[in-house]
């Protein structure tokens, strides 16, 4: 394989086509259906995935197929079907995800900047869904172009692009499930929807976090009071929502206080923290956007790196009850409630960290009052498997090829449900989940972006761990990935 092809292949693909095509999706509101109930009479949803199934149509692959799966009462899945270019891999199969749903807008955009207003500047395309992850339908399908212009082979090739891993990727698994026959059995599993610690080369993710989350209520009244006629006999409903908290939470410190949320961090992915720290530095904790005077939560940069993959947290995303301060009146308001995200170790279960999440929020409240916790959401993480040898080599070639530096592996905060599923399904398969959101690019927050040259060579990397997937598997280097288990059960999933 001729890399300088690929990469001005890619290049002008990606120019010509792939960020026109993501500057029209960036303007297509289509929140994840948790932040928009009337998803589907809005529409938007059925926009984008309009848009990205005409696009990939049009693309000159052979023998590809492409179906837009609706299962009733379900949010919608692309799956694209790509023969292998010849008989010599059997049955082997290249599983490529993303999605296509995106976070609600979030406040504080700069002023020329928003979700919905696409900005092309310094090399950066600004607007909500471009990086996380809307050119992933577009980059799997340049990757697999890539190739096939040069003539080199591949095996065959499958693309799931779904439509709710914003909301917990709920719906995936009964298409999984539904699909099985024609996922076939995949020995690589490649996900662009992940991070990266720089633009200057390859980073790949080792785990991911999982997540127990969801509305957590305190109620005190049957309505609000005139605050200074109840104070001192009421309790307030925001004093006791602390005060649970502090049950959770060390305020002073941040750090979780029950041991049965934490785990035993492996030395592998130890040693990963401390090379990860050597190379980004300060960077561990500057790409966030500190207001002046401001300082991370610790000095270690180590240490930084494992809580933000390996240690729980929990943030407060959300409150309701608590009126604008334009409108607050001397009131004792009859309840509180918070949307809390506990994020869990990557090898803690799941529905365990849930139990204990509820278990330490509900029990023996103070002065009686009323507690309620929603759970929206109690997902397990994901480590990665061993990594085969093949698959380390390709890795690294690809990365100096594209960037000329070598890769890079760390951990992510975040969830990414199919993970945790395919791992379950296919025990056997190999992973490269990579991404584009590195510093500064804020997936989720005010002013996201993708940065464009990234994208590029990400998706020329894509092509080349493709290539060698191929090589690896005439050699029988692939063999003994576990079949579909149809009809399995799965639990729910926290989104990333």
């Amino acid at each position: 394989m001729d890399n300088n092809r690929v990469d001005q292949f890619v290049g002008q693909l990606w120019d010509d086509e792939i960020v026109p095509q993501l500057v029209e999706y960036i303007r297509i509101p289509n929140k994840s259906p948790m932040f928009d109930k009337d998803w589907v009479a809005n529409g938007y949803m059925e926009q984008a995935v309009t848009l990205m199934a005409s696009w990939a149509q049009r693309q000159p692959i052979p023998g590809m197929q492409l179906e837009v799966v609706r299962l009733e009462g379900r949010t919608p899945l692309i799956i694209i079907e790509i023969p292998a270019s010849g008989p010599e891999t059997g049955a082997d199969t290249v599983l490529l995800y993303g999605h296509l749903d995106k976070q609600p807008e979030m406040t504080g955009w700069d002023s020329e900047l928003g979700p919905w207003e696409p900005v092309i500047r310094d090399g950066k395309l600004y607007g909500r869904g471009g990086a996380d992850d809307g050119y992933a339908i577009y980059g799997s399908l340049a990757a697999i172009q890539a190739l096939q212009q040069q003539g080199v082979a591949h095996a065959r090739c499958v693309v799931l692009i779904e439509a709710c891993e914003e909301s917990g990727s709920y719906d995936l698994p009964a298409y999984v499930d539904h699909l099985a026959e024609r996922i076939g059995k995949p020995s690589l599993v490649v996900c662009l929807d992940s991070g990266c610690g720089n633009y200057e080369q390859l980073w790949c993710t080792t785990s991911l976090r999982g997540m127990a989350g969801g509305n957590f209520t305190v109620k005190v009244l049957s309505e609000g009071v005139h605050s200074g006629d109840a104070s001192g006999i009421v309790p307030s409903s925001f004093r006791i929502i602390r005060q649970l908290l502090s049950r959770l939470e060390d305020e002073a410190t941040g750090r979780i206080k029950s041991e049965a949320l934490f785990v035993e961090i492996p030395v592998e992915r130890r040693e990963q923290a401390t090379k990860v720290a050597s190379v980004l530095g300060n960077e561990v904790y500057a790409k966030f956007p500190f207001l002046p005077a401001m300082q991370p939560m610790g000095d270690d940069l180590v240490e930084l790196v494992l809580n933000r993959t390996w240690r729980p947290a929990l943030s407060v995303t959300g409150a309701d009850g608590l009126p604008p301060l334009g409108s607050a009146g001397n009131v004792l308001r009859p309840q509180t409630s918070l949307k809390l995200s506990l994020r869990l170790p990557p090898t803690l279960d799941g529905k365990r960290g849930g139990e204990i999440l509820k278990e330490l929020l509900l029990h023996d409240p103070p002065y009686g009052a009323q507690v309620e916790m929603d759970l929206e959401k109690a997902s397990s993480g994901w480590n990665a498997p061993s990594q085969s040898p093949w698959l380390t080599a390709s890795i690294e070639d690809a990365s100096l090829a594209a960037f000329g530096k070598p890769a890079m592996y760390m951990g992510e905060g975040g969830t990414i449900p199919f993970m945790g599923m395919l791992g379950e399904k296919f025990p056997g398969a190999q992973f490269m989940i990579t991404g584009v959101l590195g510093p500064h690019s804020n997936a989720h927050g005010p002013n996201e972006f993708l940065h464009i040259g990234m994208g590029k060579k990400v998706t020329a990397c894509v092509a080349k761990v493709i290539a060698d997937h191929h090589a690896a598997s005439v050699r029988g280097d692939t063999v003994g990935v576990a079949a579909v288990a149809g009809g399995q059960q799965h639990g729910e999933h926290g989104c990333c």
